[in-house]
C-alpha cells in the first residue's frame, strides 16, 4: 500500500494516533501530529509513497506537536520531536509542513552515518546519477526540479546525496523539493499545474514552497544507482548553458566542502570521493535559462551512454 491508498479520515487517524508509518527510500518514518495541515500535506506530498506495518523497523520517530504555555494562545507555534527530543526551537504554526521537512533531513543528516552525505541533488537516469553539489542560492533545487519534471530524469534527492562507501553507489530518498524565494514562480510557470504545497512566507529560509515528488521517482528510489557525472551548478541571469571540465583534486575539495560528515567517515569517506570521481568527471555549470540547462545535461548524459 501506498500513502494515497488511505482515504484522508484515515491518514488522518493514524497521525493522530500511534503514527503513520512510511518509507523514503532507505529510511522508514513514523510521523505523528495532530494537525489538519500535516495530515493535509503529508497527502499531497507524500502520496505515492509506500507505507510500512506495524512490525517493520522504523529508523526515526517524529512528531508535529502544538506550542506549550500560553504562546500556544497568542501566537501558535509548532514543535519537532524526534524520539522524545527537541532539537529546534519551536516555528510559527503555519510553518508545521516545511519544519517537518526540515526536521527529516536533520534526522538524516544527523544519525545515517554509515553513509557519506553530501548536500546536493542526485538526479538518477537509467542505472547512473548525476550528482549536484551546490551552497544555498545557487539554483541547484531549481535546476532540480526542471530536469525532475522534465521526464527524462528521476529524482533521488534535491538536498541529501547518500553514498555507500562501501559500493559506491547512491541511494535516492524522492522526498519533496524545497523551492525557495524566486524559484517558487520559476517552476510553477515551467510546469502549470505541477502539485506544490504551500508558499511559506516569513520562515529562515526566506519565502518557501514544497514540491511533490514525481510517482516514478518514487517507484525508483529503491533502485541504487552508479554516480556518472559530478556537477556544480550555479545560476546566472541570461547566461548560456555551459559545461567546464573541473580537475579531480579541484573537485574533491568542493566535494568535501559540501559534505555532512566527511569529518565522521575519516579514511572512508576520503576513499568514498577518490572513487566516485573515478567514474564520475566533474563540471562546473552555468546556466540562465531551465530549457537549455535540461538540454545540456540531456546531451552530457547521451555522449556517455553513447560511448557505454
Amino acid at each position: 500500500m501506498i500513502v494515497a491508498d488511505l482515504s484522508p479520515s484515515a491518514l488522518r487517524a493514524r497521525l493522530a494516533g500511534a503514527g503513520l508509518r512510511f518509507a523514503a527510500g532507505p529510511f522508514a518514518f513514523r510521523v505523528q501530529s495532530p494537525r489538519r495541515d500535516v495530515a493535509e500535506g503529508i497527502a499531497r506530498l507524500y502520496a505515492a509513497h509506500p507505507l510500512r506495518g506495524d512490525d517493520d523497523f522504523i529508523d526515526f520517530h517524529v512528531a508535529i506537536r502544538p506550542g506549550r504555555g500560553l504562546r500556544r494562545l497568542l501566537r501558535p507555534q509548532v514543535r519537532f520531536v524526534v524520539d522524545g527530543l527537541e532539537p529546534f526551537k519551536p516555528l510559527p504554526a503555519d510553518q508545521a509542513m516545511p519544519m517537518l521537512e526540515w526536521g527529516l533531513n536533520w534526522c538524516i543528516a544527523g544519525y545515517a552515518n554509515h553513509l557519506l552525505m553530501l548536500h546536493a541533488a542526485v538526479l538518477g537516469r537509467g542505472d547512473r546519477a548525476i550528482v549536484m553539489p551546490a551552497p544555498a542560492g545557487s539554483g541547484k533545487s531549481t535546476l532540480c526540479a526542471a530536469l525532475a519534471l522534465s521526464g527524462g530524469w528521476d529524482l533521488l534527492s534535491d538536498e541529501l546525496a547518500l553514498l555507500d562507501p562501501a559500493t559506491g553507489l547512491l541511494h535516492g530518498l524522492a522526498r519533496p523539493i524545497n523551492l525557495k524565494n524566486a524559484s517558487i514562480p520559476v517552476i510553477r510557470s515551467f510546469a502549470p499545474g505541477v502539485e506544490v504545497c504551500g508558499p511559506y512566507l516569513d520562515t529562515t529560509k526566506g519565502t518557501v514552497a514544497l514540491l511533490r515528488p514525481p510517482a516514478s521517482s518514487v517507484a525508483a528510489a529503491a533502485r541504487p544507482r552508479r554516480p556518472a557525472w559530478v556537477v556544480f551548478p550555479k545560476y546566472v541571469a541570461d547566461a548560456p548553458a555551459r559545461l567546464t571540465p573541473m580537475e579531480p583534486a579541484e573537485a574533491l575539495l568542493a566535494l568535501a566542502d559540501n559534505a555532512f560528515n566527511y569529518h565522521i567517515q575519516g579514511r572512508h569517506g576520503f576513499a568514498g570521493l577518490c572513487a566516485l570521481l573515478d567514474g564520475a568527471p566533474a563540471w562546473r555549470f552555468e546556466y540562465g535559462h531551465l530549457d537549455e540547462a535540461i538540454a545540456c545535461f540531456d546531451e552530457l548524459a547521451g555522449r556517455t551512454e553513447q560511448a557505454a
